[in-house]
C-alpha cells in the first residue's frame, strides 16, 4: 500500500477572533458573572485560550426571569412568521461567520478543522433554517388545535459538539415560541458565547436567549429553578439520572439524550470495503466523542478475519495531529480527564483478554491524544463491550446467525443507535424491527438531517430532537 505524505495545511487560528475574556449573556447583554472564572484550554496544546466568567445563583435567576419576561411580553405572543425571520437571520449569520466559528470550535474542542468546517457549522445553520420553516405552520402540523409553547426552556449541552448541540436545542425551542436559558459545557463554552453575539447581530429581543457558562453546579441551579418549564439535556447517563430524579414530582417537562454503545453489524454478504469506511467513520469521527458512535462492531464469523485485515489497513492511514491542519483525521481528546478514562477502559480490555491493535501513528509531544485502537476477541462480559468509552476505541465481537446478531446487539443497557451492513433489503427490515435503538442506519452510519428525529431508549434517554417529533417536545399538545 502506498503511503501518502501530506504537507502541512494549517488553518489560521487568527480567524477565530479569540478574545482574552468571555462573559455570560443575560437579558440581551454580556454581564460579569458572579461565579469563579474558568480557563478554557486548547486540548491540542494544553495552552490557555481565554478566561470565561461563570454564572452564580443570582445570574441564573436573572437569566430565568429575563427569559420569562421575554416569553410573556414579546416572544410568546409574536406571530410565527415573525419568529421565523429571526431564525432565518441567525442561520444566515452562522453561515457568514462559518469560518470563524469552525476555527473557534476546533481550538476549544480539539476536533479536526475539516469536521468543524464541513459538518458541525453547516449542520447547525441547517437546523435554524429548517426550524424557521416550521415557526408559522404549527397549527397545521397535526398537534391538535392551537398548540402552545411551554414557556422557559433550560438547556444543558455537552462538549463533543458544542455549537451543533446548541442548535439542536435552541432552534426548535425558539421556533415553537419558547425562550431559552442554556448552559454550555464547562470545557467548551466559547462558541456558545459567540452565538450570543450572533443573537445580538440578528436583533433577537432581549431575554429570548440567555447563555450561563459554568460547571455542574450551574446546571443543577438551572434544573432546580422553579421558573423553568422544560429541561433538555444531552450528556452522560449518570448525570441524566440525577436530572430525572431532581425533576420528578415537578411540573417540568424533560427530554434526555444520554450515552450509547451502538452496535455496527456486518453480515457476510455486505460490501466489505464500503462497510470499512462506515465503521471507521462510525467510531473514529470526532475522536469517538459521539454518543451514537458505532463502538461495538459485530462481524459474521465467516468474514471476520478478512474484515479485520481491511479495517486495520484503513485505520493505519488515518492522520493524527494538529486539529487545525486540514489534513488531520484524528484530533485531540477534549480533556485530560476524558483521556484518562479512555486509557483506563482500554487497559481493562487488555487485562480481560482482548487483543489490542493500535494504529502506528506518532503522537504529538503536547496535548491530549490517543491513537485509534481496535480491540478484537472481545466478549460480551468485558467492560469494553458494556461501558461507553467515548473515545477512538473499537470493540470487535463475532456472530454466526442473524438471531445471534440481534441478541448481541441488544445486550446493552443503552439504545441510541445501530448500523446494519448487508445487501439484502429483507434482512435490513427484519433486523431494524428487532433492534432496540432509536436510530438504525442501513449500509451507512452517522447520517443526520434536521428533519429526522433522533433519540434513544433505555439508558440512552427519552424524547426526540429534530423533525416534527422534536418540535412536539416544546409544545403543549
Amino acid at each position: 500500500m502506498s503511503v501518502w505524505e501530506y504537507a502541512p495545511a494549517p488553518e489560521s487560528r487568527d480567524l477565530a477572533n479569540l478574545r482574552p475574556n468571555y462573559r455570560p449573556f443575560v437579558d440581551g447583554e454580556f454581564v460579569d458573572g458572579g461565579g469563579d472564572p474558568l480557563t478554557s484550554l486548547n486540548p491540542a496544546t494544553e495552552e490557555p485560550l481565554a478566561e470565561v466568567g461563570t454564572a452564580s445563583e443570582s445570574d441564573v435567576d436573572a437569566a430565568v426571569r429575563a427569559a420569562r419576561r421575554a416569553f410573556e411580553q414579546v416572544w410568546g405572543p409574536m406571530p410565527g412568521a415573525e419568529r421565523a425571520k429571526y431564525l432565518f437571520r441567525i442561520a444566515r449569520l452562522l453561515q457568514e461567520r462559518a469560518r470563524e466559528l469552525a476555527v473557534l470550535e476546533t481550538l476549544d474542542n480539539g476536533k479536526p478543522i475539516k469536521e468543524s468546517r464541513d459538518s458541525d457549522v453547516p449542520t447547525a445553520a441547517a437546523h435554524f433554517f429548517y426550524h424557521a420553516g416550521w415557526a408559522d405552520k404549527l397549527d397545521y402540523a397535526g398537534y391538535g388545535p392551537d398548540p402552545q409553547p411551554l414557556g422557559v426552556a433550560g438547556q444543558i449541552i455537552p462538549w463533543n459538539f458544542p455549537l451543533l448541540m446548541l442548535a439542536w436545542k435552541i432552534a426548535p425551542a425558539l421556533a415553537t415560541g419558547n425562550t431559552v436559558v442554556l448552559k454550555p459545557a464547562e470545557t467548551t463554552p466559547l462558541s456558545a458565547l459567540v452565538f450570543a453575539e450572533i443573537c445580538q447581530q440578528a436583533g433577537l429581543p432581549a431575554g429570548v436567549v440567555n447563555i450561563v457558562p459554568g460547571a455542574g453546579d450551574v446546571g443543577s441551579l438551572l434544573v432546580r429553578h422553579p421558573g423553568i418549564d422544560k429541561i433538555a439535556f444531552t450528556g452522560s447517563t449518570a448525570v441524566g439520572k440525577e436530572i430525572q430524579h431532581a425533576v420528578a414530582g415537578t411540573p417540568k417537562r424533560l427530554t434526555l439524550e444520554l450515552g450509547g454503545k451502538a452496535a455496527n453489524v456486518v453480515f457476510d454478504d455486505a460490501p466489505l470495503d464500503q462497510a470499512v469506511e462506515g465503521i471507521v467513520g462510525g467510531i473514529f469521527f470526532n475522536q469517538g466523542h459521539v454518543c451514537c458512535a458505532g463502538s461495538r462492531l459485530l462481524v459474521q464469523e465467516s468474514v471476520a478475519e478478512e474484515l479485520l485485515g481491511k479495517l486495520r489497513a484503513r485505520v493505519s492511514t488515518l492522520r493524527l495531529g494538529d486539529p487545525l491542519d486540514k489534513n488531520t483525521d484524528i484530533g485531540a481528546i477534549n480533556s485530560a480527564e476524558q483521556l484518562a478514562k479512555i486509557r483506563e477502559l482500554t487497559a481493562s480490555g487488555e487485562d480481560e483478554g482482548a487483543e489490542r491493535w493500535t494504529s502506528p501513528c506518532e503522537l504529538p509531544e503536547r496535548g491530549f491524544y490517543f491513537a485509534p485502537t481496535v480491540l478484537s476477541g472481545v466478549e460480551q462480559s468485558m467492560r469494553v463491550a458494556r461501558e461507553e468509552i467515548f473515545g477512538p476505541v473499537l470493540s470487535v465481537l463475532t456472530f454466526r446467525t442473524p438471531d445471534e446478531a440481534v441478541t448481541k446487539a441488544n445486550n446493552t443497557p443503552y439504545g441510541l443507535s445501530a448500523g446494519l451492513w448487508t445487501e439484502k433489503g429483507s434482512r435490513i427490515l427484519w433486523l431494524a424491527d428487532r433492534m432496540r435503538a432509536g436510530v438504525v442506519w442501513a449500509n451507512t452510519f452517522n447520517r443526520f438531517d434536521p428533519a429526522a428525529p433522533f433519540g434513544g431508549y433505555q439508558e440512552s434517554g427519552f424524547g426526540r430532537e429534530g423533525g416534527r417529533t422534536g418540535l412536539e417536545a416544546y409544545l403543549h399538545v
